[in-house]
């Protein structure tokens, strides 16, 4: 059965045990009637009396939790949905030493929890590029070089940018935040790329004066405001909504996580993008809209504590 709750009284009322958890992610993931994870079958799909299905085409066993980024945890649903509801109502998000001391479990535990909350917001919706009037701002993220132990600090500078990992913010009007963490922040044709990728051609796009914008006028309707002069709005020329977007990110940073390292600074954006663009939407709306998305985003703990490459 499918429940709705916008707060943590009607949460407990949604979900007083188990069973009400796999009824509604059942509810929730096979809105059209439910599919076998192995063959795809929906036809003769058999409930068990241990809670378990079986399909009539491939035989096999599955449960609610396999394909999702519940398989093989030994945490309850209940404690699942919990997390994802504190994760996506709290507008900074939640650290997993506090969600641990809510959940009743490790921070071991709520960190890898938090995680795959974080991996299966990482989708594919971010496809079509972005039209109308777009305003784009970058910003640097991460620690300062100076505050780093030795081994871990490149070069002698413990400078703004020199330490610090580039985002590029992308704020459409009425529309969706995009952060993409550019790796190659001093290579200038990483950044026209991406903005190639991210913004249809022919769009407004407001900037600040940098340098690497000057180029934007040849393919996009190019204004920008003179923050140098003291200029932050013009008519209706301006970037005060990716720089709002981008002041409440870094607090969620610095008063919620403290610090992001750099190999999963990717899922802090995205997952922050996530919230931002569903602030419209309830608390309960946000929930079952994460939990559509659990699919096929499992994440074991092997790959998430393996070392970037980069």
């Amino acid at each position: 059965m499918f429940q709705t709750f916008n707060n943590l009284q009607d949460f407990d009322k949604a979900f007083p045990d188990e069973k009400a958890c796999v009824d509604h992610f059942r509810a929730v993931r096979w809105p059209d009637g439910m599919s076998c994870v192995h063959c795809g079958s929906m036809e003769r799909i058999y409930l068990l009396n241990d809670g378990t299905h079986k399909c009539g085409d491939c035989r096999k066993k599955f449960t609610v939790r396999n394909g999702s980024i519940f398989e093989d945890s030994k945490l309850a649903l209940r404690l699942w949905f919990k997390a994802i509801f504190l994760m996506t109502s709290h507008k900074k998000g939640i650290s997993s030493h506090q969600l641990a001391r809510d959940l009743g479990i490790t921070q071991k535990s709520a960190w890898f929890v938090l995680h795959r909350i974080r991996e299966a917001t990482l989708t594919k919706e971010f496809q079509a590029p972005l039209t109308g009037t777009i305003e784009a701002d970058e910003a640097y993220v991460g620690g300062q070089g100076k505050w780093k132990h030795a081994s871990k600090k490149h070069g002698s500078s413990g400078g703004r940018k020199g330490e610090k990992k580039m985002v590029l913010g992308l704020q459409q009007r009425d529309g969706e935040l995009r952060f993409i963490h550019l790796r190659n922040e001093r290579h200038f044709p990483t950044l026209k790329a991406t903005l190639h990728e991210n913004i249809a051609r022919g769009s407004r796009v407001h900037t600040d004066e940098a340098a690497h914008y000057k180029w934007m006028a040849s393919d996009y309707e190019h204004a920008l405001v003179k923050h140098t002069l003291g200029e932050y709005v013009r008519d209706d020329v301006t970037t005060n909504r990716i720089e709002l977007a981008f002041g409440h990110f870094k607090r969620a940073v610095h008063g919620v996580y403290h610090k992001v390292s750099d190999e999963h600074l990717d899922k802090y954006l995205q997952m922050f993008a996530y919230r931002w663009n569903r602030r419209g939407m309830g608390e309960g709306e946000r929930v079952n809209d994460l939990l559509k998305k659990t699919q096929n985003s499992r994440l074991t703990y092997k790959r998430l504590t393996r070392k970037s490459e980069a």
